[in-house]
């Protein structure tokens, strides 16, 4: 069998994999677990993402990707290098074309470490494509009429606004606020007003159950246990939905502005496409309570969540995948 195209997600948060011909087979939390003292790389994904907040001090678990892009070259290499043996998609005779995602605002050096990684990996050619527009490919719309689509890509460490029109992105904007931004600013508010220290995990279980962004959109409490900052030793408290859209106000206010700013750069025709068909929502912030609500009410659009957000890029690099050779898109091939 001959090497097959694949998309690669690389999320700060979770790599995602789309084979042509198969779809997606691998969907893994973007994290690596190493020894200390010898830099010796011990578990990737799912397996390394279990020791996260539960490691002796020689084994640290730790993300290589950070705000979308690459923090730690080896260990994004190494992480690609066992994802993509565990899809077993290279073969002795050829390599695969890889499509990746990134940011709007990414540098020159960034797009050549992200190259870089995934030739060492094991790619033929690599392609760069733009993750807001692969997100509006991969939720279904047609952007390649001359009318505007927008779309919200809120991932794990930016989140990607853009306004598309004949296949190409006309006004967009990328800032690093996104889900790890909801989980820190969670864990701080839990330190600051209970002086109890949690970890990463429960901030995020916090956010996935209780976390709510619009007022009174939802009720629920959920019990928590970490540490006393006072006493050290383990306590268990009770937070509440109201408590934590206190909490997450400024964060989730930034990527307000960030919409309005590219609404406000939007020519006015496509804006008033963007009434009639909505804004959609894609990533894993798009999960978060009320979001949808909230920015429906301060842009004055219709905002509708994606089908299956989390892997809206993912579906998007397979159908930019099965058209690469007939697309003339703005596709930066390095």
């Amino acid at each position: 069998m001959f090497g097959r195209d694949i998309g690669i997600d690389l999320g700060t948060a979770n790599v995602l994999v789309y084979v042509k011909g198969k779809g997606i087979v691998l969907d893994e939390p973007s994290v690596v677990a190493l020894e200390a003292t010898t830099q010796r790389v011990l578990a990737v994904g799912e397996e390394a993402f279990r020791m996260v907040g539960r490691t002796p001090g020689n084994i640290v678990a730790m993300r290589p990707m950070k705000d979308g892009v690459i923090a730690n070259f080896e260990l994004t290499e190494s992480m690609l290098k066992h994802f993509l043996n565990k899809v077993n998609v290279k073969n002795v005779f050829s390599k695969p074309r890889i499509l990746i995602c990134c940011p709007t605002n990414i540098t020159s050096v960034e797009q050549k470490a992200i190259r870089e990684a995934a030739e060492k990996s094991g790619g033929k050619n690599v392609y760069l494509e733009e993750e807001p527009k692969v997100a509006a490919i991969g939720a279904g719309m047609d952007i390649f009429q001359p009318s505007g689509n927008m779309v919200i890509d809120i991932g794990g460490g930016t989140t990607d606004v853009a306004v598309l029109s004949m296949g190409d992105i006309v006004t967009a904007s990328s800032i690093k606020v996104a889900g790890d931004r909801f989980d820190h600013e969670i864990l701080t508010y839990i330190k600051k007003k209970y002086k109890l220290l949690i970890g990463e995990r429960t901030s995020e279980a916090i956010k996935k159950e209780v976390a709510t962004v619009f007022p009174n959109a939802r009720e629920t409490s959920l019990e928590i246990r970490g540490r006393d900052m006072v006493s050290g030793l383990p306590r268990t408290i009770t937070v509440y939905s109201a408590e934590i859209q206190e909490a997450l106000q400024e964060a989730v206010s930034y990527i307000v502005q960030a919409s309005k700013s590219v609404l406000e750069q939007t020519p006015p025709e496509l804006s008033a496409d963007i009434i009639d068909r909505g804004v959609i929502l894609t990533g894993g912030g798009a999960l978060l309570h009320g979001i949808d609500l909230l920015l429906a009410e301060e842009l004055k659009v219709p905002v509708l969540v994606a089908d299956e957000p989390m892997h809206c890029v993912a579906k998007g690099t397979g159908i930019i995948l099965e058209n690469l050779d007939r697309m003339s898109s703005k596709r930066i091939r390095l």
